[in-house]
């Protein structure tokens, strides 16, 4: 399943999981700390400040002074000096410690006052040129181990939030960083939809490694578009350089047919040669037709045309070539059907789409020509009740030099056709698809907008 998931969604989910992982150990050990604990590290205190206080005690002629430092109160302990008799000379008590316990020299005693619980610890400390004292601490139990309770509710309440305010700040963090990655995305895909290698990423000056793979990626574009402007010069010089020749096989074998003196034999091999010259100059069209269009110098011509009539009367002459596989043409036009578009292009189009039902259609089998308006499109389909094509070579079809069926190379196609008829319906706004079931036949479908 986290194979679905984005990588910013993964890394807050794994910072999200380690900030758990953190906030479940720190409560464990808040828990860990038993009250018994709490109440030990109480008393530890409580008789460290009472042993430490002996230095702020002094005599001065004659009188028992005691430091400034004596009244601060320190880890909520309450200290006080007594003389011998129980009587109260300095300090502080706590209010609601209203008994007064006998002295009991270095014994830590548990007093209970009302609703409260108080530890109390005192000590004889003699004072040099003054006598004996009493010194009393008392620090109060039940504070203690409320404040524990409060400090385990607000942990409870904060760390969990505290979690979930990190993980939405990772999330945010994260979602930024990546957003140079979603640029590269969506860069790749405008490239994929317009075929336009010209565009980049064009990310502004960085030095982590997102910006290293989106310049890295714009060198790539960049040599990749050199690569196909070159492939593309290249057809384009050939398929020129290619006319001449093949014009004049095809003018001279046309010539030599005319002798009367040649044998049958000879008639038949300069056939062959005639018929090989007529493809290969066709090819030679389709490719320099193709190449101007990669470049964009292929201009249509377009006007308003009643697509009804063209497509009934291109219909009617593909009936000749029908005729010869014993192939009826069936045709179902709504009449009137007017658009924009280039006469001779889109009778390319209709040519190339019928020419191709025929041929890969089954002999004295059928092939549906039909045009009708859908709201506002127009919507052309070529049908045959043919030999179809394979799932797997149906994407494949639209791109150049590509049969499905290898056993036809020899029968005239060059495998252009339809990549030639892709381009022509999207230089009018359309679209072309295909349906197809191996052994059943196939639909070809345009769908222009009026």
């Amino acid at each position: 399943m986290m194979k679905r998931w984005s990588i910013k969604l993964k890394l807050t989910c794994l910072y999200g999981g380690f900030m758990i992982l953190l906030i479940v150990a720190a409560l464990a050990i808040l828990f860990s700390l038993s009250t018994q604990e709490v109440l030990s590290s109480v008393q530890s205190d409580l008789k460290e400040q009472v042993q430490g206080s002996v230095e702020e005690l002094e005599e001065e002629d004659g009188k028992l002074e005691v430091d400034s430092d004596f009244y601060t109160m320190e880890n909520g302990v309450y200290l006080s000096v007594y003389s011998v008799d129980g009587d109260f000379l300095y300090g502080r008590i706590p209010a609601g410690f209203g008994g007064q316990p006998d002295f009991e020299h270095d014994i830590l005693r548990t007093v209970r006052e009302g609703q409260e619980t108080f530890y109390v610890f005192d000590m004889e400390q003699r004072i040099q040129g003054y006598g004996s004292v009493y010194i009393r601490g008392i620090t109060s139990v039940t504070r203690a181990e409320n404040s524990f309770t409060v400090t385990l509710r607000f942990a409870l309440i904060l760390l969990p939030g505290l979690a979930v305010v990190m993980i939405l700040l990772s999330y945010f963090f994260v979602r930024r960083a990546l957003l140079p990655v979603r640029r590269i995305t969506d860069t790749v895909k405008e490239i994929r939809e317009e075929e336009d290698l010209s565009r980049r990423v064009d990310l502004p000056d960085g030095k982590d490694e997102i910006y290293h793979l989106a310049d890295t990626f714009d060198q790539l574009l960049a040599e990749l578009q050199e690569a196909f402007a070159r492939e593309r010069q290249f057809t384009s010089d050939v398929s020129h350089e290619l006319r001449t020749p093949a014009a004049v096989i095809l003018l001279q074998s046309e010539e030599l047919l005319a002798d009367p003196s040649l044998s049958e034999e000879q008639k038949e091999q300069l056939e062959a040669i005639r018929r090989k010259a007529r493809d290969m100059s066709s090819m030679i069209s389709q490719l320099l037709l193709l190449s101007r269009a990669d470049q964009g110098r292929q201009a249509l011509q377009k006007e308003l045309l009643d697509i009804s009539e063209l497509t009934q009367m291109t219909a009617e002459e593909q009936q000749l070539l029908a005729q010869e596989r014993h192939i009826s043409i069936e045709t179902d036009i709504e009449p009137g059907i007017v658009m924009e578009a280039d006469e001779s292009f889109f009778i390319r189009l209709l040519v190339n789409l019928i020419s191709n039902s025929i041929s890969y259609g089954r002999e004295g089998g059928t092939t549906k020509v039909s045009l009708r308006r859908e709201g506002k499109m127009a919507v052309l389909a070529v049908a045959d009740n043919g030999q179809g094509i394979e799932e797997k070579d149906l994407p494949r079809i639209w791109d150049r030099f590509y049969r499905a069926d290898a056993s036809r190379s020899d029968a005239g196609h060059s495998g252009l056709g339809l990549s030639i008829v892709k381009w022509i319906a999207l230089e009018h706004g359309g679209e072309v698809a295909v349906e197809s079931e191996k052994g059943k036949g196939s639909v070809f479908t345009c769908r222009f907008p009026l």
